[in-house]
C-alpha cells in the first residue's frame, strides 16, 4: 500500500474514539518492528522521523518506510516529527513524507502562528498533513511531577483561535506529558484535555507516550487523543536487546542479522503493547 495522509487516519480515529500509534523510526529494525506488527494486528500506523535522523538520513528512511508500506496491507503514514524550521518541513514534503509537524511551541503565539501558516501554505497544496503544537511539551529529565508549573500547558481558550489562524490538520497539546524517560510519574490534566477537545475542530495529539501510565493514556484517548507518540520505549528495547546479545555472544562473529534479532523482538513487543493500548488493533 502507498503511504497515506495522516489526516485520514486521525479523523477516523477521532470518530472511532481510539488513537493511532505513532513511532519514531531510526533504522531498518525500527521500521520492521512497526510495519510487521501493524500488519499482524491489522492496525493503522504512523512512522515518524525526528530531526536529527531526518538531517542525517532522510532519503534512506523515506525509502525504508515506503518499502515497508508497500509490503503490508494496512495504512502507513510517514511523518516528520518536531521540525523546528520551515526549511526542514519543505525538505520532508519534497522527499515524499505524507505528514509534517512544525513545532513553534516555544515561540510567542504570533510567531508560532506565522511559522505554522508558512508550512501549511507549502504542504497542503501537495496533499501533506500538517501538525502543530500549542502549549509546550518539555523534556522528561526536567519534569517535576504533579504540581509543577502549569504555564507551559495548553490553554483551552487559545485552541479554537489557533486552529482557525493556522488551518492545521492536527494539534499536539501539552496536558502533563514530557519527552524522554520520566524521573517522576506524570499526572495528566484530563479536565484540561476535555476542555480542549470540546472546542478543537481537529484531532488531538499526545506527545511523550513512552512511560506514561497506561490508565492515564486510556483516559486521554477517551477524551479526544487520536495520535499517541512513542520513541523512548523503542530505544530502550533496542539497547536492552543489544546488551543481551553482547553479554552472551562475546566470541560470536558480530553478523548484524544476528545482533539485531533480540532488539527486533523486544521492539515488536513494545509496538504490540502500544497498539493494544491505543485500541487501534483491527481498525485497518
Amino acid at each position: 500500500m502507498a503511504l497515506v495522509p495522516m489526516k485520514d487516519l486521525l479523523e477516523k480515529a477521532r470518530a472511532g474514539k481510539y488513537a493511532v500509534p505513532a513511532f519514531d523510526v531510526s533504522n531498518l529494525e525500527f521500521v520492521r518492528a512497526v510495519a510487521e506488527v501493524a500488519e499482524e494486528m491489522r492496525s493503522p500506523v504512523i512512522c515518524m522521523v525526528v530531526p536529527p535522523d531526518a538531517e542525517a538520513a532522510m532519503p534512506y528512511l523515506v525509502s525504508l518506510v515506503r518499502t515497508a508500506a508497500g509490503q503490508v496491507s494496512v495504512p502507513v503514514a510517514l511523518h516528520l516529527d518536531h521540525s523546528p524550521s520551515f526549511e526542514l518541513c519543505q525538505q520532508a514534503v519534497d522527499a515524499g513524507f505524507s505528514s509534517v509537524m512544525i513545532d513553534g511551541s516555544s515561540l510567542p503565539y504570533a510567531e508560532n502562528v506565522a511559522l505554522t501558516k508558512k508550512v501549511v501554505a507549502y504542504a497542503r497544496p501537495r496533499g501533506v498533513t500538517i501538525e502543530a503544537e500549542l502549549g509546550h511539551v518539555g523534556k522528561a529529565e526536567v519534569y517535576a511531577g504533579e504540581g509543577e508549573d502549569e504555564g507551559h500547558l495548553t490553554d483551552p481558550a487559545d485552541v479554537d483561535r489557533f486552529v482557525a489562524d493556522t488551518a492545521v490538520d492536527a494539534l499536539a497539546v501539552a496536558v502533563g506529558t514530557a519527552h524522554g524517560i520520566y524521573t517522576a510519574a506524570p499526572k495528566l490534566d484530563i479536565p484540561r484535555l476535555q476542555a480542549i477537545n470540546a472546542v478543537s475542530k481537529v484531532p488531538l495529539v499526545l506527545h511523550g507516550g513512552s512511560g506514561t501510565p497506561d490508565e492515564q493514556v486510556k483516559d486521554a484517548i477517551a477524551h479526544g487523543i487520536a495520535k499517541l507518540n512513542i520513541f523512548s520505549e523503542l530505544c530502550v528495547a533496542l539497547v536492552d536487546g543489544l546488551k543481551e546479545f553482547l553479554a552472551t555472544n562475546e566470541r560470536r562473529a558480530p553478523w548484524p542479522m544476528y545482533i539485531y534479532e533480540k532488539p527486533l523482538e523486544l521492539m515488536k513487543d513494545v509496538v504490540r503493547r502500544k497498539i493494544e493500548l491505543c485500541g487501534s488493533a483491527g481498525k485497518a
